[in-house]
């Protein structure tokens, strides 16, 4: 699994005219990818990271702070642009794989008392962030 973690003050996703997540004080949003060979030890390792990794304010961490994360699905995480002009995405997981594995992650990080938000696997979000930092770090398990 691949997590691209953006620090920020604020966030939202919306699918067409509603909003289905959104964080309003200082958090991260987690872009989330998963490839074919991704289990549920991967989503484990990659919800403590997100909850665990001290790069909030004052390098402290999302549990330190009690701070939210909103969560989104991203298969392009695993585009693959080595070659040609247009991206691969031989290396995504099929929806019937990474939609599990990505409401799993979000449950590890509930169970961690981490409040999370998320945005609606498969659709056309379009998400809206506040950057701080900016500071944005790549997270592979």
């Amino acid at each position: 699994m691949r997590a691209v973690l953006q620090r920020v003050t604020r966030a939202r996703v919306d699918v067409g005219d509603e909003c289905v997540g959104r964080i309003d004080v200082p958090g991260l949003v987690a872009l989330v990818g998963v490839t074919h060979d991704d289990s549920s030890s991967e989503a484990d390792v990659l919800a403590r990271k997100i909850a665990e990794l001290r790069i909030l304010s004052g390098e402290q961490s999302v549990l330190d702070l009690g701070a939210p994360v909103l969560v989104v699905s991203q298969f392009t995480l695993y585009g693959d642009t080595r070659r040609g002009r247009r991206p691969s995405w031989g290396a995504a997981a099929p929806a019937a794989h990474a939609e599990p594995l990505v409401e799993h992650l979000v449950a590890e990080l509930r169970q961690r008392d981490v409040h999370v938000e998320t945005g609606r696997f498969g659709a056309q979000m379009s998400v809206t962030l506040t950057g701080d930092g900016p500071f944005t770090v790549l997270v592979e398990t």
